[in-house]
C-alpha cells in the first residue's frame, strides 16, 4: 500500500504542482516543517540565515491569514459541536489547548479578516479587507492585524464608512513597515486627526465604551479592576465617595471609625474628628473601603431582594479541617477565594451561610419525583461538592449555575435528589441531549469521585469527564474509573449526600 503523503511529495518533486486538496497541502506543510527541523542550518551564511529569518516570518504572517480561515469554516459550519465543544472558543481554549486569552486573539483576528457567511449563505467580504490582503500576502501579522481592529473600534460612530474605509487602507498600508507599537503611535495620530477635539464622540459611543471588568485573583488574591465610566456613573460615584470616602470614615483598620455615610443621623463630629487623626489611608484605599462599607451595607439591608436564592447570599465552603486551624482558602459561591482569616471575621459580621463538608442535615435533600426544582438546602449541598459548573473546562462560578438532573427530568428515571443533582451553569444544561453535538451526563457511583457530575459528547464512547477548575489542588481530571460503560448512574448510597449544607 502506498503512503498519500509520500505520494504527493514525489507529485510535487517530480512535476513542481501542489496538489489541490487542502489535506494533501497540510500534508505536505508538515512533511516540510519536519525535514526543515531536521536539517542542519550551520552550512548556512550569515546573509542566508537572515533570509531564511524573513522567510519563516513572512510564512507566519500567511499562517495567521490560513489559521483564520479554517476557523471561519469551523464556526460557520459549527464543527466544533462535532467535537464536543459550545463554542469555537471553547474549542480553541479547551480542545486545542490553547487557553483563554490566546483563543480569544484568534477569534479577534478572525472576525478582523475572515469571510463568513451571513444566514443565505452568501460569503461576506472581511470586516478589515486592506488588512486580510496585506496577511495574506505575509507583509503583515496577526498582532498588526488586531492593532488595526484595536484602533478603528474608537473612530467615533458618526464618521462615515467611506472615511473609516480609507483609515483602515491607511493602516494597512503603514503596518508594512511598522511594528505593532509603532503602530499604534499612528493609529494615535489618525484618531486625533478625525476626531481633534473630541467634539464627534457622542452619547452612543460613550455608551459603546462604558464597561467595568473585575480581573481574575492573583497569588495574593487581590483583584485588579479595569473599566471606563460614563459621565452619568462617575458623577454619583464621586457623590457616594464624599460621604462614604471621607478621611476618618470606614476604617477598617480603626476599630472606633464611623461607618456608613458621613452624613447619617449619630455620627459624632469628635469622634470623627479623632478617626480623621488616626487616618494614614491613601485616597484610593478610602475608595476601596467605602465600596466595602457599601457591600456590607446593602447585604445587611437586604438589598438583593429576599434571601430565598443563593446568588442574593453570601454563601461559602470551606472544609472544617481549614476552619478548626484557621489556615487554607475559602471559595464564595461567586467564585472568590478568600483567606481563613479574613474569612473568620466576614462570618461574625455578615453571618454567611457556610457550607461545611461532615455528615447530614435535617434539611430535606431527597425529593424523588416529588418536585422537579432543586431546594435551597439541596442547592447549599450542591456549592459544597462542585463549587461550579461542572461541565469540563467550563469556570462559571456557582452563582452562575442551576440545578442540573442525570437522567434528565423528563425521562422517567428523572429524580431531584442530591446524588442525581450537578451543578450546570445555562449554556451547558441546555446543551445536553442525545443529538449529535450535544452533551450527556453522568453521576459516577464509585472511586475516588464518586458522587460529582461527569460529561462526554452525545453519541461516543469517549470517556467520561470531570472538571477540575473548581477544585484546586485536583491532580487528575479525569479517573479511570469514570470510565465505565453508558447507563443510568446508580444512587451513590442509602445513607444519605456525600456533604453538609449547614447555615450559621
Amino acid at each position: 500500500m502506498t503512503d498519500p503523503i509520500t505520494d504527493s511529495i514525489a507529485t510535487v518533486v517530480a512535476t513542481g504542482a501542489l496538489p489541490a486538496r487542502p489535506a494533501e497541502l497540510l500534508a505536505l506543510i508538515d512533511a516540510a516543517a519536519v525535514k526543515l527541523a531536521e536539517t542542519s542550518l550551520s552550512p548556512e551564511t550569515e546573509p542566508d540565515l537572515l533570509a531564511h529569518t524573513q522567510t519563516a516570518e513572512r510564512i507566519r504572517r500567511r499562517w495567521d491569514g490560513v489559521s483564520s480561515r479554517l476557523l471561519v469554516e469551523v464556526s460557520d459550519r459549527n464543527a466544533h459541536r462535532t467535537a464536543g465543544y459550545l463554542n469555537p472558543h471553547q474549542y480553541l481554549s479547551q480542545g486545542l489547548r490553547l487557553g483563554t486569552r490566546e483563543a480569544g486573539r484568534r477569534l479577534r483576528m478572525a472576525e478582523t479578516i475572515g469571510e463568513f457567511s451571513n444566514f443565505q449563505g452568501e460569503t461576506l467580504p472581511p470586516r478589515k479587507p486592506a488588512t486580510a490582503a496585506a496577511v495574506a500576502a505575509g507583509t503583515v501579522g496577526a498582532e498588526h492585524a488586531l492593532v488595526i481592529s484595536a484602533v478603528l473600534a474608537k473612530v467615533p460612530g458618526c464618521i462615515s464608512p467611506e472615511v473609516k474605509a480609507r483609515a483602515e487602507a491607511e493602516l494597512a498600508e503603514a503596518a508594512v513597515g511598522l511594528n505593532p507599537d509603532d503602530l499604534g503611535k499612528v493609529g494615535d495620530r489618525l484618531l486625533a486627526h478625525l476626531d481633534p477635539d473630541g467634539q464627534e464622540s457622542d452619547h452612543v459611543d460613550r455608551q459603546r465604551q462604558r464597561g467595568i471588568t473585575i480581573l481574575p485573583q492573583d497569588r495574593q488574591l487581590m483583584s485588579r479592576v479595569r473599566g471606563a465610566m460614563t459621565p452619568e456613573l462617575r458623577a454619583k460615584f464621586e457623590v457616594i465617595l464624599t460621604a462614604w470616602a471621607a478621611p476618618g470614615m470606614n476604617n477598617p483598620a480603626d476599630p472606633d471609625s464611623p461607618t456608613g455615610t458621613i452624613d447619617a443621623d449619630g455620627i459624632d463630629a469628635e469622634a470623627l474628628a479623632a478617626a480623621r487623626g488616626r487616618d494614614l489611608r491613601s485616597a484610593a484605599q478610602r475608595t476601596h473601603d467605602a465600596l466595602l462599607a457599601l457591600c456590607d451595607y446593602v447585604l445587611a439591608h437586604g438589598g438583593l431582594g429576599a434571601p430565598n436564592r443563593i446568588p442574593a447570599e453570601l454563601v461559602i465552603t470551606v472544609t472544617d479541617q481549614e476552619l478548626a486551624a484557621h489556615a487554607g482558602i475559602a471559595l464564595t459561591a461567586t467564585g472568590t477565594r478568600i483567606p481563613i482569616g479574613e474569612l473568620v471575621r466576614l462570618a461574625a459580621d455578615a453571618v454567611p451561610h457556610l457550607a461545611v463538608f461532615r455528615n447530614h442535615t435535617s434539611e430535606v435533600l431527597y425529593q424523588g419525583r416529588g418536585a422537579r426544582f432543586a431546594s435551597r438546602a439541596q442547592r447549599l449541598a450542591l456549592f459544597a461538592r462542585d463549587r461550579g459548573c461542572t461541565a469540563p473546562g467550563c469556570d462559571r462560578p456557582f452563582a452562575q449555575t442551576q440545578a442540573h438532573h442525570a437522567p434528565d427530568w423528563i425521562t422517567p428515571a428523572g429524580r431531584t435528589d442530591i446524588d442525581a443533582l450537578g451543578a450546570a451553569c445555562g449554556r451547558h444544561n441546555r446543551a445536553v441531549g442525545t443529538a449529535r453535538g450535544q452533551w450527556e451526563t453522568t453521576i459516577l457511583t464509585d472511586g475516588p469521585d464518586a458522587g460529582r457530575m461527569a460529561w462526554r459528547p452525545a453519541t461516543t464512547d469517549q470517556p467520561w469527564r470531570l472538571n477540575p477548575i473548581h477544585h484546586a489542588g485536583q491532580a487528575q481530571s479525569l479517573h479511570p474509573r469514570a470510565q465505565r460503560s453508558r447507563g443510568l448512574p446508580r444512587p451513590i448510597s442509602s445513607a444519605g449526600p456525600p456533604g453538609r449544607a449547614a447555615a450559621s
